[in-house]
């Protein structure tokens, strides 16, 4: 969950070190820190407490120049937020190393080193990686083989960047479930946790898969595999701009990436419906094999995703006819899951490297689900590569840690698989043709809801001063409901939950009073008349209502009721449609509140540990 980047070419490297761990700083925001091979051939070290910006003031106060090294932008794991426990860590004046994920057996490896005369001068993990490594340097191997023999040694999951004093020419990286990635240059080659980070350098990409090992120099690229023995990895071009990692007009990523979801959802939908009805094959070759016998389906996803699988459980349901189970990974991956006959395993992640999803997706290969199928943001992404069918979402770089575009990409990629099984399970073609047309109408009724914003501003004002907020809402509603308490949690750090409106008379009705708003999502569908019953229950307690109502419903304002009026949108794609004013909310209510809307305290955007 930390932000990694190295490079080694003919010029100073410093600045795309610091440029690159800027756009990375969404995965880890706690320290940062950067080690260059400086021309004297000693290493040159400067870490900061706090944001990227801090590490540039140390910078720009001991500037640093080299034509190799590595930085880091940390999300805390081992030890407190401390300048000796950032990365880079040394070993002496020899090796320095920068790492994302755990080294699980770190304490055995730092007694023996320990033993062996080396000082610790952090509480980390990470710095047992340098001492090991260095430990075999010593003994004689070159750096290649150094780390490999450390990586035998290591459990966990984790990304190493490490380089030697000694071997000035090249950067040797291992990856073990954290995500890496090479970049190529013209006489100048890079590494990083995400594409993002190098944009500015470059748009040819190589991703390492699981276990690989490579080393990297100014004129090539090496990698091994897991096995040990060298191997190929294709070349990736992405089309992704520079200006994609750029907030451009917006003073935030996140609203930037709100007012993206317009277009996000349009590119989302492109090649996947087709003369008014969906395109099996755009899930991959494999999609008539598989959803042809699809006798049920479990879906699995943490956080924001959790949200998106909860939603696409009521269609799947609704309109393929297909049993349905929706579970958190982190739950999934401990428990003895009993697996009906011709289960369809479903994963739904922005990363496609979230760490227990991915382990999840792992577990289930082995548990008698006929196939897998992953909804992603990530192209070349381990869940993309493991699975048999995917669903690409098209949201682009999703830098604010809250996530929005890739929420709502999400969503429509579940509407589109769930009328792909829905035709092999039968449905007509002419209720085929009757549905897709809403999916192209998702775009357009988003814009009209981002019409709200200024309204909205003013509402967020009602709520700055609170402490308390609860979200009530009925069938599919309700998970947009616990999304829009989750993005009011994690960017304002007002205390959200969120219910099934007729739970409130089975204990969260004993929270209602005069300083506990209540959001209520309420499109003009067939619970309408149940929810505005529940909002009576609320009104004859003294509580504040704001509610989210189709224009269509005839709610007006009145004591203890504030409507917010939405545009009207077909049931099916109102979720999509009622998750953006939410979004909006939020944000305006984070902003009033003057906390950092796009790296929110202890959270960060790719969770890659356990």
């Amino acid at each position: 969950m930390c932000g990694i980047v190295g490079a080694v070419a003919e010029r100073n490297i410093v600045p795309i070190l610091v440029e690159g761990l800027r756009r990375l700083e969404y995965r880890g925001y706690d320290s940062a820190g950067v080690a260059v091979l400086e021309d004297n051939k000693k290493i040159g070290l400067r870490r900061a407490v706090g944001k990227v910006s801090q590490l540039e003031d140390k910078l720009t106060a001991a500037p640093l120049t080299g034509k190799l090294g590595v930085a880091h932008t940390r999300w805390a794991t081992h030890g407190g937020v401390t300048e000796e426990n950032a990365h880079p860590h040394l070993s002496g004046d020899r090796v320095a190393v920068i790492h994302n994920g755990i080294i699980e057996n770190f304490e055995p490896i730092k007694k023996e080193m320990l033993a062996k005369g080396y000082e610790f001068n952090s509480e980390t993990d990470t710095e047992v990686a340098a001492h090991l490594i260095c430990d075999y340097l010593k003994e004689g191997h070159d750096l290649l083989k150094a780390v490999g023999l450390a990586v035998e040694r290591f459990e966990g999951a984790y990304a190493l960047l490490v380089f030697d004093r000694e071997d000035p020419d090249r950067i040797v990286v291992s990856r073990v479930a954290s995500p890496l990635v090479i970049g190529l240059g013209i006489g100048e080659n890079y590494v990083a946790s995400g594409v993002p980070a190098l944009l500015p350098v470059t748009q040819r990409f190589i991703y390492l898969e699981q276990g690989d090992i490579a080393e990297i120099t100014r004129e090539a690229v090496t990698i091994y595999d897991a096995q040990g023995d060298e191997t190929k990895r294709e070349i990736h071009e992405t089309n992704w701009s520079n200006d994609a990692a750029e907030k451009g007009p917006y003073r935030h990523f996140m609203l930037k990436e709100i007012f993206d979801q317009p277009a996000a959802l349009a590119d989302t939908l492109y090649g996947r419906v087709n003369d008014n009805r969906v395109v099996p094959e755009s899930l991959g070759p494999r999609s008539a094999e598989l959803l042809s016998k699809v006798e049920h389906i479990h879906i699995i996803a943490c956080g924001t995703s959790y949200h998106a699988g909860c939603v696409g459980k009521y269609w799947i349901e609704a309109l393929a006819g297909v049993p349905c189970q929706v579970e958190i990974a982190s739950e999934y991956r401990y428990r003895q899951a009993v697996v009906p006959p011709n289960t369809l395993f479903v994963t739904l992640s922005q990363s496609g490297e979230t760490a227990d999803t991915l382990e999840a997706l792992r577990i289930a290969k082995q548990a008698g689900y006929i196939g897998s199928l992953t909804i992603c943001n990530s192209a070349h992404s381990s869940m993309v590569r493991e699975s048999d069918l995917v669903m690409m979402t098209q949201a682009g770089p999703e830098i604010g840690v809250a996530s929005t575009k890739a929420f709502t990409t999400q969503l429509l990629s579940m509407l589109v698989v769930t009328l792909i099984t829905a035709r092999y399970r039968g449905m007509s073609e002419e209720r085929e043709r009757e549905l897709v047309p809403h999916l192209y109408h998702a775009a357009a009724a988003v814009e009209d809801s981002l019409a709200m914003n200024d309204e909205l501003k003013t509402v967020a004002e009602d709520f700055a001063e609170k402490h308390h907020t609860l979200f009530l809402g009925r069938g599919p509603m309700w998970p947009i409901a616990m999304e829009g308490a989750l993005k009011l949690k994690e960017i304002s750090y007002i205390h959200a939950e969120a219910y099934a409106a007729g739970e409130l008379k089975h204990g969260p009705l004993a929270l209602i009073d005069e300083d506990m708003p209540v959001v209520v999502v309420a499109p003009n569908n067939e619970l309408l008349d149940k929810l505005k019953s529940n909002m009576q229950v609320v009104r004859a307690r003294g509580g504040q209502l704001y509610v989210f109502a189709d224009r269509q419903t005839g709610l007006e304002d009145e004591d203890g009721v504030k409507v917010i009026a939405m545009p009207h949108a077909d049931r099916l794609i109102a979720p999509i449609v009622y998750t953006v004013p939410l979004q909006l909310l939020s944000y305006h209510v984070a902003v009033l509140k003057g906390t950092d809307v796009d790296q929110p305290r202890n959270l960060a955007k790719s969770v890659t540990v356990e």
